[in-house]
């Protein structure tokens, strides 16, 4: 019973934080969410710039993907690979294939959902997903809440995931989440991971040290894509992003 007040309670807050824009007195508010993407670009030049995609970006061109509008090079493209136990994105090989191709630094992704098996979960990334020397560690992305369990227990599932992928594949993955679930839920209790986290409602002119990646937008526009893109920084320039690749 307990668990469900909690839950009620954190779900009020959502509505006014929102776990993609957790609200800290670190961060500059004025106008951010309408700040054009250029600006916030501008003021973080020096670093390498990617974006991430699934199947919901439907017939991307790779051949015309090489910049975010404006003129910003992408360096680096994250793919949703798989969804819970048992799903693929069903356009994951494909767009894997085309942005290695393009020679963009790739990584992979996969949803997890609280609600199903966490090393079953693993196994399914496993299954879909061969990364080598100078890819991504592999992502885990959290950013529901669980209906039938505690978050201790989530916890739990989500150290599973990570310690199945890590002895596959050799690496600490990264974690991706919304900035108030990981303030909330994340970072005391998984500070040895790289994390990957999105807040779309403030402007960092200074990223936070803790963070290897800032999903600062989900309105980006790239030639050879239709519809918006999720624009990324990573938190240093294209030497310094080399130490957290696979190597």
């Amino acid at each position: 019973m307990l668990f469900g007040v909690a839950v009620v309670l954190y779900s009020q807050k959502s509505v006014f934080s929102r776990y993609l824009g957790f609200t800290t007195d670190k961060i500059i508010f004025s106008e951010a969410r309408s700040m054009p993407i250029d600006k916030v670009l501008d003021a973080h030049i020096s670093k390498s710039f990617g974006i991430d995609v699934s199947e919901y970006q439907d017939k991307v061109d790779w051949d015309k993907v090489k910049e975010i509008e404006g003129g910003y090079p992408i360096e680096f493209v994250f793919l949703r690979a798989t969804v819970g136990n048992e799903r693929a994105d069903r356009k994951f090989k494909k767009y894997f294939k085309k942005a290695k191709e393009k020679g963009f630094i790739c990584g992979a992704y996969h949803y997890y959902r609280p609600n199903e098996n966490s090393i079953e979960q693993a196994d399914n990334f496993i299954k879909n997903v061969t990364l080598v020397e100078g890819d991504f560690p592999p992502v885990l992305d959290i950013e529901k809440l669980p209906k039938t369990q505690s978050i201790e227990r989530l916890k739990v599932g989500l150290k599973r995931w990570l310690e199945r992928v890590e002895a596959h594949y050799g690496v600490k993955p990264i974690v991706y989440s919304g900035e108030s679930y990981y303030e909330d839920f994340l970072r005391d209790d998984f500070e040895d991971y790289p994390f990957w986290i999105a807040n779309y409602t403030a402007f960092y002119k200074d990223i936070e040290d803790e963070w290897s990646i800032w999903q600062f937008t989900e309105t980006g526009k790239v030639a050879g894509i239709k519809g918006p893109v999720d624009i990324n920084i990573y938190n240093g320039n294209s030497v310094e992003m080399k130490e957290l690749l696979i190597r």
